[in-house]
């Protein structure tokens, strides 16, 4: 028996839709799909300058190391053509582990949870949706309680 993991994806180049499908139907490799949320539509947030991007949260449970399921993303945002022209740029996929069980990782190149997810409501709504009770393992709080503090401003809509 493996551990549950969330993973975040987004999408904001081509058809974004069809990306997230395939996306996530490559995550099968990594362990059992448990749960897909629903596509939400997200004003980009770093850098606004952008197309809007569709994002929603896996969780699949998997026997893989937080660096093997990492490395699988990695696998198939490069199989998918994601190119990295411009830090939180525009993509055509982008796959971040956002929870690995109640697991904190603190590695070159991978930091589990994920440094910005409770700030990120295009993480926390779909996260919500389909795990409210998943808990951070830092700030001892529920995707549900982090969705409820968290400020407004962060444009997402549900498709």
């Amino acid at each position: 028996m493996g551990e549950t993991a969330y993973l975040s994806l987004g999408s904001n180049l081509g058809d974004r839709a069809a990306n997230l499908r395939a996306a996530v139907a490559q995550l099968d490799v990594a362990g059992r799909l448990l749960a897909v949320s629903a596509f939400y539509e997200t004003q980009p947030v770093d850098v606004p300058d952008q197309p809007w991007f569709l994002n929603c949260v896996a969780a699949i449970e998997t026997d893989k190391t937080p660096r093997e399921l990492l490395q699988l993303a990695l696998r198939i945002e490069a199989t998918m053509g994601r190119l990295r022209m411009r830090e939180k740029g525009a993509r055509r996929i982008d796959i971040d582990v956002v929870l690995f069980g109640d697991r904190i990782v603190d590695e070159p190149g991978l930091k589990i949870p994920h440094l910005a997810m409770h700030r990120r409501r295009f993480v926390l709504e779909p996260l919500v949706e389909i795990a409210p009770e998943a808990r951070h393992p830092e700030l001892g709080k529920t995707a549900r309680e982090l969705l409820g503090e968290l400020a407004g401003g962060q444009s997402v809509r549900r498709l």
